[in-house]
């Protein structure tokens, strides 16, 4: 089983500021037993701001996007020395991967087999890779998410069987504060979020459901969970947190990258009749579109967005803006007379993701 464990900044530090050195013990430990038994396992870790900032004597989170940057720029190579000093009384050896995005955009095919190829081989080679955002030089893990999303792609990168994200919260909570161990409808748990992200992290509950919400719908299952877990456990699918099974529409590669690689061009609003429609395995019909934004061709990738502004599918859309916004609302055949076609979908089902 291949695991990745993805460790927000606030997990590094103690209620009283200090670094966490028992919690980063307990990483190490427990991917040592899980590689006694035939895992593997790596870590997306944040927490180079924060390192950088316990370094320089700064108590508070910068809002100066430079100076995070500069922090980070010091702190990775700090947190990198805690990785390395703590895993190594272990018997592990660790390896620092610096990624930025555009590895994971289309028409950069090369660079992210090439990245891919390198972390393929340290884990045969019995290596812990310990993935982040190359900071100083990328901003939006300072600004977007804390790595949430970094782990998702990560995972997706690796073919991983299981990502688990570390949390201060311990998992989902419901109304009366107590965790929710399964959910199979990540959609209904974005009402139960609330706040954003903590001190030195920039994540929070909700960016974890919107990478959570990917993960599975891709095939990935999610366990959201804190640092009293045993964690060797969990490669069992138990857990105290929150397990978010994976979609059961199995994806094959085409809609693998449509999802992950490819930028979408535009955006296409429906109405919530269309987002239970897509989540019955419907296509996208322009009766259910509210409008078109951006600026997209035929055969260009668009994301769908419900009213209330959230993401809930991505797609290849069969029209462009223009031609959308001339048959929305419309049905069938009027929709063919309008724009002189044979199809009458704006996103046909084999060419759509949605977002369980």
């Amino acid at each position: 089983m291949r695991i990745v464990f993805k460790v927000g900044s606030n997990l590094l530090q103690t209620h009283q500021g200090d670094i966490d050195l028992r919690f980063i013990a307990k990483l190490a430990e427990s991917i040592k037993e899980l590689r006694n038994r035939g895992d593997e396992a790596l870590l997306v870790s944040s927490g180079a701001v924060l390192c950088g900032a316990k370094k320089l004597g700064y108590r508070e989170k910068p809002t100066e996007l430079t100076f995070r940057q500069a922090l980070a720029g010091i702190g990775q190579a700090y947190l990198m020395h805690l990785y390395d000093t703590v895993f190594s009384n272990y018997g592990l050896t660790v390896a620092q991967v610096l990624l930025t995005n555009d590895v994971f955009r289309k028409g950069n095919e090369d660079r992210f087999a090439n990245a891919r190829n390198t972390m393929e081989k340290l884990l045969e080679l019995g290596v812990v890779p310990v993935v982040n955002e190359n900071d100083t030089v990328a901003v939006s893990e300072l600004i977007f998410g804390d790595n949430d999303f970094l782990s998702v792609y990560v995972s997706y990168m690796l073919r991983a069987d299981l990502l688990v994200i570390l949390s201060t919260a311990g998992g989902l909570l419901d109304e009366k504060g107590k965790v929710i161990h399964e959910v199979e409808d990540t959609e209904k748990a974005f009402s139960l979020v609330k706040g954003t992200g903590s001190e030195f992290g920039s994540g929070g509950m909700r960016s974890k459901l919107e990478a959570t919400r990917l993960a599975v719908s891709i095939g990935i299952p999610v366990i959201i969970t804190g640092k009293g877990e045993d964690l060797v456990k969990l490669r069992e699918l138990k857990t105290q947190g929150t397990l978010f099974k994976p979609s059961k529409r199995r994806l094959g590669r085409k809609l693998k990258t449509i999802a992950m690689i490819e930028e979408p061009k535009g955006i296409v609003v429906v109405d919530e009749g269309a987002v239970e429609a897509l989540r019955r395995g419907k296509s996208l019909l322009p009766a259910g579109v509210v409008r078109a934004e951006g600026s997209f061709s035929r055969g260009d990738v668009v994301s769908v967005m419900n009213p209330k502004g959230i993401v809930v599918a991505k797609g290849r859309a069969n029209f462009s803006r223009e031609e959308i916004e001339r048959v929305k609302g419309l049905k069938g055949n009027d929709v063919k007379k309008v724009l002189g076609t044979t199809k009458e979908e704006v996103i046909h089902r084999d060419n759509l993701v949605v977002f369980q």
